[in-house]
């Protein structure tokens, strides 16, 4: 059948995935994520112009979100639910074309395809070959197009995340709506579209506060922690993603039951809020990266409950332990459904699953520390300016972003055991899972990796450095002596990015490769306007930065 994707930094050949995806998806689960975007595409169209006449809605707002972060990477393997997202997807954009009617709007017989195609299910495969990636055939159109829907996509998750807590904000939806419906119209200029893409990166800031926010006043500010790395005898569950409220509601319902509960990968951070602390069956974190999972999985013995992103395909030998809900999806594997009306989700089968499991085989002993967002990073604000004043600090790296499978990226442990001691890493992300482990030491008390949390929490990195160009009195974030060597994977790293650059921020490396969806006039754009480089080799890259 054929596919085309080429959104995650694993593409192949550095070009696209044609046959099946580097990430374990088939060429019909790959082109059904095409079709449901076609059609979320169409629902924003009238989305869209309903909002000018005054009618926002809620459903379709949470649709749209959950349907963009169902199609980011690694989230949903399931042909099944994506089918199912198509149909209910196509009855959505009906009910909005009504309200849109019915305030008075006028339908353009003009409209793109994407707005008026009706078909079933039968159809659904046929319809999904014609309209990926491909269809637009200017690549610097395309490229721009996919660049603003991947950062949209990634939006998309962190609002997903934040509405799990009760936070939304209507202007993200507005915005996410109207950046889809705008990747339709032909009429659109590139420089309109570059446009399109920083207001994309304005909005992305916005949505990373959001979650920030909802994060910190549900469960606290997370703090400076040490998190145990072994194990216990109990039989045990395993929580991977990032969804907090899964977290809250998995803690809840495991305690008392003799049932222990570890955070894999990303969930990491979820040790430093205080909230979460006062479970004394949360043990701590169990393995590093997503892209381990095949391993960690299977000496684990328990159940896995993946919230969202990041699953592998699972090997048969413990595949029917592991339970996806919300977005993430895997046919074949067991889901959770949201709870009805508000409710909590049910985790008894998982649990009930748990107890019959032998407790996990531990694979590594020690702490590891972490807490340093935005709020703890700041109440130590006079001790690092201090050690930046005296010289004890020449230089903060950034190396937020994600892991992945790649050899290249040993360049971030190599790169991070061979920083000069008087420099310190802020990290976020399961990049940190590179260099994590090693004994980089301290300055003056403060640990050299200061890891602000998941890759959602990246917004604490850029609330830090705007403290410290407050601090030292700069009239321009550039002037900080602060260099961004970011791992890139999937779509939450590219809203990061088009963040930084709605914020001023320039010269940011981003590697082990630079975007396959960047055409290379869109490229020099980026670099011409913002300095985006990519990486080179450990040596001369810290003798480019370190002068």
């Amino acid at each position: 059948m054929g596919m085309f994707c080429y959104q995650c930094q694993e593409a192949s050949k550095g070009t696209g995935c044609t046959i099946k995806g580097v990430c374990g998806k088939t060429d019909d689960v790959a082109n059904m994520q095409d079709l449901l975007i076609y059609v979320l595409k169409g629902i924003s169209i009238y989305s869209t112009r309903a909002r000018e006449l005054g009618v926002e809605n809620k459903g379709v707002n949470k649709f749209v979100v959950t349907g963009l972060f169902m199609t980011i990477t690694n989230a949903n393997f399931s042909k099944t639910r994506f089918v199912e997202a198509i149909t209910k997807a196509l009855e959505l954009r009906e009910v909005i074309k009504t309200e849109l009617v019915n305030a008075g709007g006028v339908i353009d017989a003009n409209l793109p395809e994407c707005a008026t195609w009706i078909g079933t299910p039968l159809e659904y495969e046929a319809k999904s070959i014609e309209v990926g990636v491909l269809k637009t055939e200017n690549e610097d159109i395309r490229s721009l197009r996919e660049l603003v829907t991947y950062g949209i996509k990634g939006m998309a998750a962190y609002a997903d995340h934040a509405f799990n807590l009760g936070y939304e904000n209507s202007d993200l939806y507005a915005f996410m709506q109207k950046g889809l419906a705008q990747t339709t119209d032909d009429t659109i200029s590139v420089d309109e579209l570059v446009a399109l893409t920083l207001e994309c990166g304005k909005y992305g800031v916005d949505a990373m506060a959001l979650l920030d926010n909802a994060n910190t006043t549900t469960y606290g500010n997370p703090e400076i922690t040490k998190v145990n790395i072994g194990v216990r005898n109990n039989p045990g569950i395993l929580i991977s993603g990032h969804d907090l409220k899964d977290m809250e509601e998995l803690l809840k319902q495991t305690e008392g039951t003799g049932v222990d509960v570890y955070t894999h990968s990303e969930m990491l951070p979820a040790n430093y809020y205080p909230a979460f602390k006062k479970y004394t069956h949360l043990v701590g974190n169990y393995g590093n990266a997503w892209w381990k999972q095949n391993s960690e999985f299977e000496s684990f013995n328990g159940p896995i409950l993946m919230t969202t992103n990041c699953i592998t395909p699972p090997k048969d030998s413990y595949k029917e332990r592991v339970y996806t809900t919300g977005a993430s999806g895997f046919d074949g594997m067991n889901h959770i459904a949201d709870g009805k009306n508000g409710t909590a989700k049910d985790f008894s089968a998982i649990i009930a699953h748990a107890k019959k499991c032998s407790a996990p085989t531990e694979i590594e002993r020690g702490e590891i520390v972490g807490g340093f967002a935005h709020n703890q990073v700041i109440a130590l604000a006079d001790k690092v300016v201090e050690a930046v004043k005296t010289g004890a600090i020449k230089r903060f790296f950034v190396m937020a972003g994600c892991d992945g499978r790649m050899k290249g990226r040993e360049y971030y442990t190599d790169f991070a055991k061979e920083l000069p001691t008087d420099t310190v890493i802020l990290t976020a992300g399961c990049a940190k899972y590179r260099y994590n482990k090693l004994e980089l030491g301290d300055i003056a008390g403060i640990p050299r990796v200061l890891d602000a949390g998941q890759c959602n929490d990246s917004y604490s990195l850029v609330v830090i450095a705007m403290k410290l160009q407050e601090v030292f009195g700069l009239s321009d974030i550039n002037e900080l002596p602060i260099t961004y060597n970011i791992a890139w994977y999937e779509q939450k790293a590219v809203i990061v990015l088009l963040a930084l650059l709605h914020l001023g921020v320039k010269n940011i490396h981003l590697g082990p490769t630079l975007p396959a969806f960047l055409s290379p006039n869109v490229v020099n754009v980026l670099v011409k306007n913002f300095g985006i480089a990519g990486i080179g080799t450990v040596e001369d890259d810290i003798k480019m930065f370190m002068a």
